[in-house]
C-alpha cells in the first residue's frame, strides 16, 4: 500500500465461540489508527449477543466500516480494493471450509478467498477443538493456499492474570502479523529478564 492511501484490514467475526477475539480485534485496531472493514455472519450475531450481550449497532460503532454478509458487490469483494490482508476471529469450521473449497456463498468467504487470490495476508483465529482428520487436512490445503492458521492459543510465558489478558496477547500475536503494533504484547526477552520481572520465578 502507498503512503497515500490508509491502513486497512478486514476483520470477520464467524459464529465459533470467543466473539471477544474479534471484537478486541476492532477494539486494537482502532486504537491504532488502522481503518477497519467488518463482516460479520448471522450467527456470530447470536455468539456475540450470547457471550457478550453485544447488539450489531454497538459492534458496528467499533468498526471504520461495516459489510452486510450478503453482499457480494461490496468493495472487500474485488482485489483492486487493496488492504493489508484479512483476519476471521473467531474462524469456525463451516467459515474454513467455505475457503478451503473456494466456494464463495458469502461475503465473508468471497473477501477471504480475494485475499488469497493477491497473495495478501489471511489469518484463521480457528476456534474448535478436538479437531478430527477432516478439519486438520483442511487446514493443510489453507495452509497450503498461502492461510495462516493461528488457533488462540493462551500464552502462558506471558504470566496472564486475567481472561482479558490472554485475549489481548492472542489477538496482539495475530495482529502481529499484518505488522501492526498494538501494545497488547508482552514481548519475551529471555528467562533471565523473567525472573528480573518476577523474583518469585525457580
Amino acid at each position: 500500500m502507498t503512503g497515500a492511501e490508509p491502513q486497512r484490514i478486514i476483520v470477520g467475526i464467524s459464529g465459533a465461540s470467543g466473539a471477544i477475539y474479534g471484537v478486541r480485534a476492532l477494539d486494537l485496531l482502532q486504537a491504532a489508527g488502522v481503518e477497519t472493514h467488518l463482516v460479520v455472519t448471522r450467527s456470530a450475531h447470536l455468539t456475540l449477543s450470547q457471550e457478550l450481550g453485544l447488539a450489531p449497532a454497538a459492534l458496528a460503532e467499533k468498526a471504520t466500516v461495516v459489510h452486510n454478509v450478503a453482499d457480494i458487490g461490496a468493495s472487500i469483494s474485488s482485489g483492486s480494493f487493496r488492504t493489508l490482508g484479512m483476519l476471521i476471529a473467531p474462524c469456525s469450521v463451516r467459515t474454513m471450509s467455505e475457503i478451503a473449497t473456494g466456494v464463495t456463498s458469502s461475503l465473508m468467504s468471497r473477501a477471504a478467498d480475494v485475499v488469497l487470490k493477491e497473495r495478501r495476508k489471511l489469518v484463521l483465529m480457528v476456534r474448535e477443538t478436538p479437531l478430527h482428520l477432516g478439519h486438520l487436512r483442511t487446514m493443510t490445503a489453507l495452509s497450503e493456499m498461502g492461510a495462516i492458521i493461528m488457533p488462540p492459543v493462551p500464552a502462558f510465558y506471558a504470566l496472564p492474570t486475567s481472561l482479558a489478558d490472554m485475549v489481548d496477547h492472542s489477538v496482539g500475536r495475530a495482529l502481529d502479523l499484518f505488522d501492526i503494533e498494538t501494545g497488547s504484547v508482552r514481548r519475551w526477552a529471555g528467562m533471565a529478564a523473567a525472573r528480573k520481572a518476577d523474583p518469585d520465578l525457580p
